[in-house]
């Protein structure tokens, strides 16, 4: 008998772009996404516009390291931008930082008691004016130290020294960096300024952007939560019913 050849199967080539590519891009789109932030606040004072574009556009890119994961799941062909969640973690936490810096520097002015929402009066004691702003600060600040800890540790050198489990435990916590910036940057988008004493600002227009950018994240991730369960739940049940013997 002849033996049947079996086709040639060719293997299916992966896209991969390499680390320091993916560093120039999102690089390249970070500093072009704090540009068009810059420019749609072209009336605001130079600080608050340097402030809220940078953080905006750190909020942006953390929001896109979340959503990559649930894409992946659900769209199993775009597992290939699984390796772009480091870089825009690690850029958005970075632009993070200069968030902060902006504000201590052109804000508070460097009176860190400022921070925690208090005000120096006349009488020269410190009192508090802002009980919002001062907890909306400490949860930034929070972030900002969670969201460190997890860029400097988002490297193969990490990952080796730590062993896989307990660098993978830390790296899902990034849910956690998440909601508290979006308890953060909630504050300042919608509470902030609106004070009985004070006339209520114009609305800000990223707003509404913003509402529908925390549900499309909090949808993905429900979505590739119920998929992975009926997967895992599918395959347990079939599990169960193969005869055995």
């Amino acid at each position: 008998m002849t033996q049947i050849e079996k086709p040639l199967v060719r293997p299916t080539r992966r896209l991969t772009v390499g680390w320091k590519t993916r560093h120039l891009v999102v690089l390249l789109v970070a500093a072009l996404g704090t540009y068009a932030f810059i420019e749609s606040r072209a009336q605001w004072a130079d600080m608050h516009r340097w402030n809220r574009a940078i953080g905006d556009m750190s909020v942006m890119l953390i929001a896109l390291s979340m959503v990559i994961g649930p894409l992946a799941r659900l769209f199993p062909k775009l597992r290939f931008a699984i390796p772009w969640r480091r870089e825009s973690g690690i850029y958005g936490v970075i632009l993070a930082g200069i968030h902060t810096y902006i504000i201590l520097a052109g804000w508070v002015e460097w009176d860190l008691v400022r921070i925690f929402g208090y005000e120096l009066h006349p009488t020269g004691v410190y009192v508090m004016l802002q009980h919002g702003f001062g907890l909306a600060n400490v949860i930034g600040i929070v972030a900002l130290i969670y969201g460190l800890v997890l860029a400097l540790s988002s490297n193969d050198w990490s990952q080796r020294k730590l062993s896989g489990s307990v660098w993978k435990f830390l790296q899902q916590s990034a849910y956690v960096l998440w909601m508290l910036i979006v308890i953060h940057t909630s504050y300042f988008l919608y509470l902030h300024f609106q004070d009985f004493h004070r006339s209520i600002p114009e609305p800000n227009w990223a707003q509404i952007p913003f509402a529908i950018l925390i549900g499309l994240v909090t949808l993905l991730q429900f979505a590739a939560f119920s998929s992975t369960w009926k997967s895992r739940r599918g395959r347990g049940s079939s599990n169960q019913a193969a005869p055995t013997g």
